[in-house]
C-alpha cells in the first residue's frame, strides 16, 4: 500500500469544498465525537466508551435500519451502571427519532480512530482539488454526497441483516479517487512506498489508484485478510465504481495538465495552466 503525498496536477481555482469537507470531518471527530480528547492522554474510560456507543447508535448508518427499517427498541444511553455482571452501559428506549436515510449523511463525517480520519483526509487532500476544479464547487459537492450514499447503500444491501454501525468518509472519498482515475490517469503522483524505509517515488495515477482499487476489491472478497468485516471494503469498491461512472462523461473535455520542468508544489504548477 503506497501513501500519496502530492500530485503534479495544476488547478485553476481554490478547492473550497474540499477544504470545507476536510475541516468538517476534523471538527466532528475532535470536537463532537465522545472520548477523542481523552484518548490522546490515554484516559479513556468505560463512560467514554458508553458515550461513544450511544453517539454512534444515533448518528451512524446501520444496514438493518437502512434496508429494513428495523429500528432498535433499546439503545445505549451513554450512562454507566453496575449490574450483576459488573459495570456496563445503560440501555433504554431511544429518546429521539432516527432517520436511517439521514444517518447515511451524518455517518460520512464520523470516524473510528485518528488513523481512519487521517487516511481518508490525506487521499481527499491530494486528489479532491483537481476533481473539484473540473466539476465546479456545487457539482463536486453533490458528486461527493452521491458517491457516499451509493457506497453506503451497496454495503447495506449486501449485509442487510447487520446491526453494526457503518461510519467514515471512505465511500465518498473512494468516489473521488475513481473520478480522478478517469479524468487524469497519466498524471504523476508522488508517493511513499514502504520498503524497509519509506521510498519517495513519482508514479502515474493509473498505477497508484488502480492498485488501490484492486486491493480493495480483493479485500472485499475476504481474500488475503483476516477479520475483514471490521473495514467496509465493499463500500470502497462501490464508491470508486460510482465515481468512475459519474466522471466518465467529463473525460473528453478534460485537458491534460501542463507540467512545469520541476513540478514539486501546486503553486508553481498553477502558474502554468492556460
Amino acid at each position: 500500500m503506497v501513501i500519496p503525498v502530492h500530485d503534479v496536477n495544476p488547478v485553476r481555482r481554490t478547492p473550497w469544498v474540499t477544504y470545507a469537507l476536510i475541516a468538517a470531518n476534523v471538527v466532528v471527530f475532535v470536537a463532537l465525537t465522545p472520548g477523542v480528547v481523552d484518548s490522546l492522554t490515554g484516559g479513556s474510560s468505560l463512560a467514554d466508551l458508553c458515550r461513544l456507543e450511544a453517539f454512534l447508535e444515533r448518528y451512524a448508518v446501520v444496514p438493518r435500519e437502512l434496508i429494513h427499517h428495523q429500528m432498535p427498541n433499546l439503545v445505549p444511553t451513554g450512562d454507566t451502571a453496575v449490574g450483576p455482571q459488573g459495570p456496563g452501559c445503560v440501555v433504554d428506549q431511544p429518546g429521539y427519532e432516527k432517520s436511517p436515510e439521514l444517518s447515511v449523511l451524518t455517518s460520512m463525517f464520523l470516524h473510528g480512530s485518528w488513523l481512519h480520519l487521517l487516511g481518508n483526509m490525506l487521499f481527499l487532500w491530494v486528489f479532491g482539488n483537481n476533481v473539484e476544479d473540473r466539476m465546479g464547487h456545487v457539482r463536486y459537492l453533490l458528486f461527493y454526497l452521491v458517491c457516499g450514499y451509493a457506497a453506503a447503500y451497496v454495503f447495506a444491501l449486501a449485509y442487510s441483516g447487520s446491526g453494526e454501525p457503518l461510519i467514515g468518509a471512505s465511500g465518498a472519498v473512494a468516489g473521488v479517487l475513481g473520478a480522478y482515475l478517469v479524468l487524469y490517469p497519466k498524471v504523476r503522483v508522488w508517493v511513499l512506498v514502504p520498503f524497509l524505509i519509506f521510498l519517495p517515488l513519482r508514479l502515474p495515477a493509473w498505477l497508484v489508484l488502480g492498485s488501490w482499487f484492486v486491493l480493495q476489491a480483493v479485500y472485499s472478497s475476504g481474500a488475503g485478510v483476516t477479520g475483514a468485516g471490521t473495514v467496509a471494503y465493499l463500500a470502497h469498491v462501490a464508491g470508486f465504481v460510482v465515481g468512475m461512472l459519474l466522471a466518465w462523461p467529463l473525460r473528453p473535455a478534460t485537458p491534460p495538465p501542463q507540467v512545469p520542468d520541476h513540478p514539486l508544489y501546486g503553486r508553481q504548477a498553477r502558474r502554468t495552466w492556460p
